[in-house]
């Protein structure tokens, strides 16, 4: 037997663990559970959050379209002041006032119409137009010389748009050239 040294040192014989096919398999089929665990758990606090976030968006539509004209509302309520004291003035003065009243009226129009360009609201249909269908209600057709076929001649009621959409069509007298 040979001597052996201080120097020489014995290396410990390294343990090699042969798994069996089977204890893989078990540790395999146990790391896919607890992947699969953990991808359900993800799932779910994503579905749990986009549930929510789908309720808060229905929730914020329900409440912008219940006080969508709210706006408007209060845009007018100036210009109902103004027709409040222009009928306290009108029957406070009597008829000597007629000529205020007619400026009284004047400017709740022109407060009225500045709401209006605000609103992106803007009317159509004065007499010289031309009738367009989608646009005119022709109500009545008269024969007037020097006038144009499907010229306006009258407007009963302007049409007005809001947008690019016809809110209310003008109610018009045509001109309509004798056959």
């Amino acid at each position: 037997m040979p001597s052996k040294s201080k120097g020489d040192k014995i290396s410990p014989k390294k343990k090699t663990s042969k798994k069996s096919p089977i204890a893989k398999l078990k540790e395999e089929i146990k790391s896919l559970n607890d992947g699969t665990v953990l991808q359900k758990d993800k799932y779910l606090r994503l579905k749990a959050e986009f549930d929510n976030y789908r309720k808060r968006k229905e929730n914020d539509t329900i409440h912008l379209l219940k006080y969508d004209g709210e706006r408007v509302i209060k845009s007018f309520l100036n210009v109902l002041d103004d027709l409040n004291r222009l009928e306290k003035a009108s029957t406070e003065n009597g008829e000597s006032n007629k000529e205020k009243l007619h400026e009284g009226i004047e400017l709740i129009l022109n407060n009225i119409n500045k709401r209006f360009k605000e609103l992106e609201v803007e009317s159509f249909g004065k007499p010289g137009d031309f009738v367009d269908h989608e646009l005119h209600d022709a109500l009545m057709m008269k024969s007037e010389k020097g006038k144009d076929e499907n010229e306006i001649l009258e407007v009963f009621e302007k049409g007005y748009r809001y947008k690019d959409r016809v809110i209310r069509h003008a109610k018009v007298v045509v001109n309509q050239t004798p056959s």
